[in-house]
């Protein structure tokens, strides 16, 4: 089972959205697929029409295996299945800094699911915390959407400082552009910049797209009602890139 995590800690870059396209292009390649939403906010089950479970709460996440994989749910799209997050999550720091060896306590929560998934994606917070180094260590690669803006740039090189200065393996780091708008000339020259400085970067990127912004409208990944248009291209095209890292 490889563990990939879709993370930033800008907040409004396209996470979820990325999150979502990801599983479901991993699972329509034939991957049994389990998208894990470590996000408060549920974004993820939101986009897939399932609630969260009202039994996995506080610790339970992190001790009950029987409450981690009774809180899995099917989703409509074969091979792709989904662990919805609820409010709870938001404490999952308190609760960690209560644990003993909290640092490997999410790697121990995903191995009650290690023979049932060829990946597990982990839709993460935006914020640099104890429950995101547990991500930093169990992931085999973080992806990480960046729009090309100065702000942008300067999160994009904290992550990567923070993961030096802690001993973090920065090759597990894929950035990709996302929300990008080629007419834009600021958005042509920090894209320029940043992959001379992070070779890295992923070489798809994703556009700003309406049909992104329909998903929640339609309550589905842009892949399976906007198939030709150029963000779902691009999803898909990032999905063989990081199947390669795999």
């Amino acid at each position: 089972m490889k563990i990939l995590a879709c993370y930033s800690n800008k907040g409004g870059v396209g996470k979820t959205a990325t999150s979502v396209n990801l599983a479901y292009a991993s699972a329509i390649n034939g991957k049994r697929t389990l998208l894990c939403d470590l996000d408060p906010q549920g974004a993820s089950g939101f986009y897939f029409r399932i609630k969260p479970s009202r039994k996995l709460k506080e610790q339970a996440f992190f001790k009950d295996v029987d409450k981690f994989t009774g809180a899995i749910r099917a989703s409509d799209y074969d091979n792709l299945d989904l662990l919805p997050a609820n409010l709870s999550y938001r404490d999952f720091d308190i609760f960690l800094s209560r644990m003993k060896n909290s640092r490997s306590r999410l790697k121990k929560a995903l191995k009650a699911v290690n023979n049932d998934y060829d990946l597990v994606l982990l839709d993460c917070p935006p914020n640099i915390s104890r429950l995101s180094e547990n991500v930093f260590r169990v992931a085999d690669r973080i992806v990480v959407p960046v729009i090309p803006t100065t702000l942008s740039e300067r999160t994009l090189g904290q992550l990567y400082d923070f993961f030096k200065d802690n001993k973090f393996q920065k090759k597990k780091i894929l950035p990709f552009f996302s929300m990008v708008q080629r007419q834009k000339k600021l958005h042509k020259q920090t894209m320029e910049e940043l992959r001379n400085q992070y070779p890295g970067f992923l070489k798809p990127a994703i556009p700003s797209s309406t049909d992104i912004e329909r998903m929640g409208v339609h309550r589905a990944p842009v892949l399976t009602y906007a198939k030709k248009n150029s963000a779902a291209i691009a999803y898909n095209d990032i999905w063989k890139s990081i199947d390669k890292h795999l």
